[in-house]
């Protein structure tokens, strides 16, 4: 008769037995930004939208009484707008790296696509743009 090899193991609670793998949205924020490489777009402010989605992974679940338990999607807003609110970027891929540079300084946050469009620039166009995707080294891609 064969031997059943089952061992019955006790589970610390205070060890996690889950990783979690979130992602914050945040589609078409609208700012008024001094944008652009071009004379004519140095003498006012342009309307910019941005979307994002990033990716954190956290080891534990959401406390619902501690926001510091999530990234916070309205804490991400005010980042960039901080950000961009009195300074003028050349081109919309320097403004993406500070926009990147910012939110990595979160350590959950593993990726971030990121896409920003002006949306009155060429008149026959509703927006042009980039859109960039950006993920820590040791993730893979």
């Amino acid at each position: 008769m064969k031997k059943n090899n089952f061992r019955v193991i006790k589970i610390d609670k205070e060890k996690n037995l889950f990783n979690y793998e979130k992602k914050i949205l945040i589609n078409e924020l609208i700012l008024d930004l001094k944008l652009g490489y071009y004379d004519f777009e140095k003498e006012r402010l342009q309307k910019v939208k941005f979307s994002l989605n990033i990716d954190y992974k956290d080891k534990k679940p959401t406390s619902d009484k501690d926001i510091k338990s999530i990234v916070n999607y309205g804490q991400v807003v005010k980042l960039i707008k901080k950000l961009t609110k009195n300074k003028h970027y050349n081109f919309l891929e320097t403004l993406a790296e500070d926009v990147f540079d910012i939110l990595f300084k979160d350590k959950r946050i593993g990726k971030i696509m990121l896409k920003i469009e002006k949306l009155e620039i060429l008149k026959d166009c509703s927006s042009v743009g980039i859109q960039i995707t950006k993920k820590r080294s040791h993730e893979k891609f």
